[in-house]
């Protein structure tokens, strides 16, 4: 693969647009797709404008929105709207979602008939939702049909269809009954009936689902796919799975994001897929905006935590080796709320922490707090007796760190909970009130416990 892509930036450097074409023409189509996302922007215009129609076809719906709408920015209105329309149709809303409204307006009217009627069905679901996730390329069958008369429609229609791994069974209204896989369609015999070899119970989601319950659906599950029904059970389309996985990292991504301190990032872009790009290349006021309001709430925080410092400026200066041990008592405390949220905030995401169940995962979270706090303690409270040789100021070391590294995995789920139930962004605002709590509590109990355990030497 590095030698492809050695291969392909030699030709452009050395502008031999012959030599490029055929070593373009002799690649793979998947190995094209993955060397385009390494390349600038006007390297991605070079290649893609050299390949064969066919190759450029499919590299085009490999790439992500953010790509595809910059290529469509170097395309003519023809040649764009020749790409639009054969994309796939979730795929299509999903880009058209990202383009200024004019543009998408104007692509959507050059569409053929058929295909824009498809795409102005799915963009009239709200958005994240599962009628605008899924695609409507799917193949349905008949319960009366025989396995023969299925696999005919099957290789009848296979080439025009998003997935054909799982078959859908529906009555004359179109209403979900049933279900079976390609693999048990194969291996039926020729003349069974679909409604003896078919699933009747069959998972599904409907059109108003949101999309990242359906897409926790489909890992839960581990499906291929999943159909969408409208409120009379009648199928209307299907999400699979590469779709769902999609929506998940979109969206383990962005608590991610916020975690960092860069909520507003999806507000000055509009989009998500432009985050990381308008926070290397952005406006510095735009960049102030998103990070400065967390670090403001983390520089208050210090501020406190130097006052509780100042208030036992007496015993820093009697016991100088207190003071070591600073840094370890907030870090592990800070490591520990990091930790604890980040594992909050993913669960959430995916669907391992119900809501509605908080207190049983609180719970939880709270004794692996207490038990590594306990681990650590010791172990700290140990190396700082040994070191300083005083065993006091080992123990306040050890009982500073298991208060503060319980408290911090306590903060790290309760806080994110309670935003959410204030319908406050939790991942935006969590890391600051956690980091706050945390610091200010733990510097107390540490200072409180020296006081009260090493008073004889100040």
């Amino acid at each position: 693969m590095t030698d492809f892509k050695d291969l392909v930036l030699e030709n452009i450097e050395n502008k031999d647009m012959e030599s490029l074409k055929a070593c373009l023409v002799s690649a793979q189509n998947m190995e094209i797709a993955y060397v385009m996302h390494e390349l600038s922007q006007d390297e991605q215009v070079i290649v893609f404008r050299l390949l064969p129609k066919d190759s450029a076809l499919f590299v085009f719906e490999q790439m992500d929105t953010s790509m595809q709408q910059k290529l469509l920015s170097s395309f003519t209105d023809e040649k764009a709207i020749e790409y639009i329309e054969e994309l796939e149709p979730d795929s299509r809303v999903k880009l058209l979602d990202e383009l200024p409204a004019s543009v998408a307006k104007k692509l959507i009217a050059s569409l053929s008939a058929e295909e824009r009627a498809t795409t102005n069905i799915l963009m009239g679901y709200e958005p994240e939702t599962a009628g605008r996730l899924m695609t409507t390329e799917y193949i349905s069958l008949r319960p009366d049909m025989t396995a023969s008369q299925a696999l005919d429609k099957v290789r009848e229609q296979a080439a025009d269809k998003e997935t054909i791994y799982n078959l859908y069974v529906t009555d004359n209204s179109k209403k979900l009954i049933g279900t079976i896989s390609l693999r048990e369609l194969l291996t039926a015999k020729l003349d069974a009936k679909i409604s003896d070899i078919m699933v009747s119970h069959v998972v599904s989601v409907q059109t108003n689902t949101d999309q990242e319950k359906a897409a926790n659906t489909i890992q839960e599950l581990e499906l291929i796919a999943i159909p969408v029904v409208d409120n009379e059970g009648c199928i209307v389309g299907v999400i699979t799975v590469d779709d769902a996985m999609d929506i998940l990292e979109e969206e383990t991504t962005e608590d991610i994001f916020d975690q960092a301190g860069l909520a507003g990032l999806a507000d000055v872009t509009g989009k998500e897929s432009n985050r990381s790009e308008v926070l290397v290349y952005g406006k510095l006021l735009d960049i102030w905006k998103v990070r400065l309001p967390f670090l403001i709430i983390t520089m208050v925080a210090g501020m406190l935590a130097a006052m509780v410092m100042d208030g036992f400026e007496e015993t820093l200066e009697s016991i100088v080796a207190v003071a070591f041990f600073i840094p370890l008592v907030m870090d592990m405390g800070g490591n520990v709320g990091t930790q604890s949220s980040t594992v909050f905030a993913r669960g959430v995401v995916l669907g391992h922490i119900k809501i509605e169940k908080f207190t049983k995962h609180f719970l939880r979270e709270i004794f692996v707090g207490f038990s590594t706090g306990m681990v650590v303690g010791v172990a700290s409270g140990a190396l700082a007796a040994w070191w300083t040789g005083e065993f006091l100021l080992g123990l306040a070391v050890g009982i500073s760190l298991i208060f503060t590294m319980s408290l911090a995995a306590c903060l790290g789920f309760l806080v994110p909970y309670l935003l959410i139930k204030l319908d406050i962004d939790q991942a935006a605002g969590s890391a600051p009130i956690i980091t706050s709590i945390k610091d200010i509590s733990g510097l107390f109990v540490y200072f409180t416990s020296v006081n009260l355990l090493l008073s004889h030497m100040m």
